[in-house]
C-alpha cells in the first residue's frame, strides 16, 4: 500500500471525538498517512476545541460550514470528497467514527489484512465494548474465530479500509443523496464489484455507540419511538 488516507466525521460528542483523535494519531503505522477530521456542524464551543487540538496535536481539520450549507450528517459528502482525494493520492481510504478508539497497531494491522489479497475491498476491525466483549454493530460476529475472517454480511464504518481498487471500481457519485449512511450500501457494492470484504476479530476497535447522535440509542432501548421517529422525521436513512 503506498499510502493512507484517514478520516473522522465528527458532530459535537468532543470527548469522545477527542480520544479517538489521540488514539489515531497515537497509531504505529510504516505507510505514509494523512489524517483528516471533517467537523460536521458541531456547536462553536466545540469547533473552537477541535480547532486547538488541530493546532496541538497536527491534525487537518476541515469545518463542512466553510463547504456546504446542507444540515448534518453530510457523510456523503465527506465521502465523496475523501474518495476523489485518495484516488488522486492512489492512496487506501480508512474511516475511524468518533465514537471508536483504535489500538496503535489498529490501522497498520488493517493495512496488511488489505494487502493479503488484491481484490480485497474493505477490510474492517470487529468493534469491542471496555470489557472486550464484541458489540454492535458487529453482534454477528460474536462466535466468529480469531484472525481475519473474509465475509459477505454487511460492515460498518466504524474502523473500516476502503482500498484503492474499491474506490477505482466503486463509484461514490452515484449513491442514493436520499439517504443518510453507506455503509451497508458500500459494503454490498464492493461484492458486487467482484471484490472481497474481510471482518479482522484480532484487530478490536473499542465502540461507543451513537456518541454523536445518542437518540439512536432507541434502536435497541426503544425501538418503537426509535423508529416512529425514524419515518416519521426522515432521519437514520441507510
Amino acid at each position: 500500500m503506498k499510502r493512507l488516507h484517514i478520516v473522522t466525521p465528527v458532530k459535537d460528542a468532543i470527548d469522545s471525538t477527542l480520544d479517538t483523535i489521540r488514539a489515531v494519531m497515537a497509531s504505529r503505522l510504516s505507510v505514509p498517512y494523512t489524517y483528516t477530521v471533517y467537523n460536521d456542524f458541531s456547536t462553536p464551543e466545540n469547533t473552537a476545541r477541535l480547532a486547538e487540538a488541530a493546532r496541538t496535536m497536527g491534525f487537518t481539520l476541515v469545518n463542512l460550514s466553510d463547504l456546504t450549507d446542507h444540515p448534518s450528517p453530510n457523510y456523503l459528502f465527506v465521502l465523496r470528497r475523501a474518495r476523489r482525494e485518495a484516488l488522486a493520492a492512489d492512496a487506501a481510504l480508512c474511516l475511524v467514527e468518533s465514537d471508536v478508539t483504535v489500538r496503535p497497531d489498529t490501522l497498520q494491522g488493517l493495512c496488511h489484512v488489505a494487502a493479503i489479497d488484491p481484490a480485497c475491498g474493505m477490510a474492517a476491525s470487529v468493534t469491542v465494548d471496555e470489557s472486550g466483549a464484541v458489540n454492535y454493530p458487529y453482534l454477528y460476529a460474536r462466535q466468529w474465530p480469531y484472525g481475519v475472517v473474509t465475509s459477505k454480511r454487511h460492515f460498518s464504518f466504524c474502523c473500516t479500509l476502503l482500498t484503492p481498487e474499491l474506490l477505482r471500481k466503486v463509484d461514490f457519485d452515484q449513491l442514493d443523496e436520499g439517504k443518510d449512511w453507506f455503509d451497508v450500501t458500500i459494503s454490498h457494492a464492493s461484492l458486487a464489484a467482484g471484490l472481497r470484504n474481510y471482518l479482522a476479530t484480532n484487530l478490536p476497535a473499542v465502540h461507543r455507540p451513537h456518541q454523536s447522535r445518542p437518540w439512536k440509542l432507541l434502536k435497541r432501548t426503544n425501538p418503537v419511538k426509535y423508529y416512529w421517529r425514524k419515518f416519521t422525521r426522515g432521519m437514520d436513512k441507510i
